[in-house]
């Protein structure tokens, strides 16, 4: 018997952003009827840009208000939820922690309780979290049974994330599961402020490259085709004993620092006269932060399927052509 979880009215929160984007269009590649909750129009984003945005259903709102997520999941009588709406940027919350807290945990408990309502309806969920929901760990790499102690306003509200989504499942049975990837880098990927997109819009435009941080905190990162299909693979899974309620990491299993992350865009550009611009101003940042992924291995079969030269190379080509003009 197949026990597979197929998706056929699927809402996606948070799909104007990097992940967003390349999800929907996954979806719609499956011809799922995709239902996307935006707050703010997004001209620039991948789903406004690429037309997706015309292929789907558009409810306009914010996760922290119930009525709306209510609305989007009865309306469109959805059967899977995406939830990946969150504020992302890790200074953003901590000059501004309340709208952080405001949109990625009650979002996420508005989101929970708008399915637990319709279980008849609602069969799979999944959910975004973050290498960030650990914290500071003094063993690293982090794996799945570790603790979640965010300590700095965007990791608290990612371990949040987390136990609410944990605590839906041990109380309701939701039938949720939990994504936690690493840094995620791709085209689309509009917040200039991230190493990937801000060292290769300064390599276009011939400048240094600027380091916030001393350049020397290690950090996952990993191609968003990839954990498109991490998401899409934990959705189908969701049946499975194995997977219903538990959380998985995602992972490349190579760990680099910023300025190695930084040299290695250079190198793929053929540039080494340029020197990086070292700030060292990061502050309220955990030193290193990396995954093991051996239980999505295992339990999901996902394996990455893009080594980081190769991940690095598509998302050059998409920025050298949007930012021409050709992508317009």
């Amino acid at each position: 018997m197949d026990n597979k979880h197929h998706m056929e009215r699927v809402l996606v929160t948070g799909a104007t952003g990097l992940l967003g984007g390349w999800l929907v269009r996954a979806l719609l590649e499956r011809e799922c009827s995709v239902v996307v909750l935006v707050r703010d129009p997004e001209p620039q984003s991948e789903l406004y840009r690429s037309g997706l945005i015309q292929r789907t259903h558009i409810v306009v709102g914010q996760l922290e208000e119930y009525a709306v997520v209510a609305r989007a999941i009865n309306e469109y009588e959805v059967d899977t939820v995406f939830h990946l709406g969150a504020q992302t940027i890790v200074g953003h919350a901590r000059r501004s922690p309340l709208q952080t807290f405001e949109s990625n945990i009650r979002g996420t408990w508005n989101l929970l309780e708008a399915c637990r309502l319709h279980p008849a309806m609602v069969r799979a969920i999944v959910v975004a979290s973050s290498d960030k929901a650990y914290g500071d760990q003094a063993t690293l790499p982090y794996t799945e049974q570790m603790p979640l102690q965010g300590r700095y306003p965007y990791d608290v509200s990612k371990s949040c994330t987390d136990l609410i989504t944990q605590s839906y499942y041990a109380t309701y049975q939701l039938p949720v599961a939990i994504a936690r990837c690493g840094n995620i880098y791709g085209g689309g990927d509009l917040n200039w402020s991230r190493i990937v997109p801000g060292t290769i819009r300064s390599l276009l435009q011939h400048q240094a490259p600027v380091i916030r941080s001393n350049g020397r905190l290690k950090r996952d990162y990993v191609y968003v085709q990839d954990v498109v299909q991490a998401y899409l693979l934990l959705a189908e899974a969701i049946n499975d004993d194995q997977v219903r309620g538990e959380a998985f990491n995602f992972s490349l299993q190579q760990p680099l620092r910023v300025d190695e992350m930084v040299w290695l865009i250079m190198k793929l550009f053929g540039t080494t006269e340029v020197e990086p611009m070292i700030l060292n101003q990061a502050v309220a940042e955990i030193v290193d932060q990396y995954l093991d992924s051996t239980k999505a291995r295992s339990r999901l079969g996902w394996r990455p399927t893009y080594s980081l030269e190769a991940g690095l190379r598509e998302t050059i080509s998409w920025y050298q052509a949007f930012l021409s003009g050709a992508a317009a």
